[in-house]
């Protein structure tokens, strides 16, 4: 028996790409997308690349239609707008998939200080019952979730690019700088100008330089890993691509550290992870994570490096901001929830050339 989902926000990138991955899915049935701007319109007609493979058209939000039609539901609307729906859904009975940033955070002042919101969260229970959706660390507490927060794209890139570092206490956690590159689809299908073609075309553009909200996530996690307080300095990147980051971590090693000692931390951490692939070769044209070998999958390829003049480790992290960083990532959760191989509907391998 196929499990019943909905899309809330289906008209958007992440939409789209949830919806491609779920027509396929052989446990899952699409039985509701919705979209204010769109509704009543078939979906192909704002996705073409779905044209044949569902005549499902879009409907308005509705909490009675999709607790009748859905067992599961995915929210990819902009942040600020899961905030009241999630309660309304989790009171129906539905398992909920959240891809904004309104669950994400565990302390309900956080809000005020990284998303300028002029009141705490107005749901610290449900903060406390959402789970962070990074199964390379939540993945037992997916398993038997209600509600779960689908972490940010460059996020995602940043604690997986640490995280075996962390874990093994082996660099400084108070100085630690993450400098991301990302594609022009991290700012949605409503783009601000700065995003339109002709302003993202050969841009490599500095934005929000310090104070970035994504730190939020990236030290809550890595301070949960690591037993202690993570600090961390990032600064994004607006690349000219449409999808795909690449992260890159600057961290200080607590003691003089080897390339068999990275090694044997990253294989510890990754070795059983389905989707994580370690990236460090010492000959061939590819030694190093890149964007390129990873667009259209859910893979996120990690590497790293010693600068052993200065104790400084340097850590890549790749993803498509769309799959992984985002759709990919909701879907791989939803498989846990459901206790299926949580390959299932992802097993894809990457585009090349693009």
């Amino acid at each position: 028996m196929c499990t019943r989902v909905g899309i809330i926000g289906a008209s958007g990138f992440v939409g789209g790409e949830l919806l491609r991955i779920l027509l396929s899915h052989p446990h899952v049935e699409v039985r509701v997308a919705t979209s204010r701007e769109f509704k009543g319109e078939y979906v192909f007609r704002v996705h073409p690349h779905l044209r044949g493979k569902t005549m499902l058209k879009f409907v308005e939000p509705n909490i009675d239609l999709i607790s009748k039609e859905c067992d599961y539901v995915f929210l990819a609307v902009p942040h600020g707008q899961s905030l009241h729906l999630v309660p309304k859904l989790l009171e129906v009975g539905l398992k909920v998939l959240d891809l904004s940033a309104d669950y994400r955070l565990k302390d309900p002042e956080a809000y005020v200080k990284w998303y300028d919101w002029k009141e705490p969260h107005p749901y610290p229970d449900l903060l406390k019952k959402a789970v962070y959706g990074l199964p390379e660390i939540h993945r037992e507490e997916i398993r038997n979730a209600d509600l779960v927060a689908v972490p940010g794209c460059m996020s995602t890139a940043g604690i997986l690019s640490l995280l075996p570092l962390v874990k093994h206490d082996l660099i400084e956690t108070s100085r630690i700088v993450i400098d991301v590159k990302i594609g022009s689809s991290g700012a949605g299908a409503h783009a601000p100008r700065l995003d339109l073609h002709s302003y993202r075309t050969y841009v490599i553009r500095p934005y929000e330089v310090t104070e970035h909200r994504h730190i939020a996530e990236i030290e809550q996690e890595l301070s949960l890993v690591a037993g202690k307080p993570v600090q961390v300095a990032f600064t994004p990147h607006a690349v000219d691509v449409v999808r795909g980051i690449l992260a890159t971590s600057h961290s200080w090693a607590k003691r003089p550290l080897t390339e068999p000692d990275l090694w044997k931390a990253f294989r510890s951490t990754y070795g059983n992870e389905p989707f994580i692939r370690i990236a460090k070769d010492k000959t061939g044209l590819h030694r190093y994570p890149d964007i390129k070998y990873v667009i259209g999958s859910n893979y996120c390829d990690v590497g790293f490096e010693i600068d052993s003049r200065t104790g400084r480790i340097v850590t890549f992290a790749a993803i498509d901001n769309l799959m992984k960083g985002a759709a990919g990532q909701a879907v791989q959760c939803m498989n846990i929830m459901l206790k299926i191989d949580e390959k299932t509907g992802l097993d894809m391998t990457p585009l090349f050339p693009v």
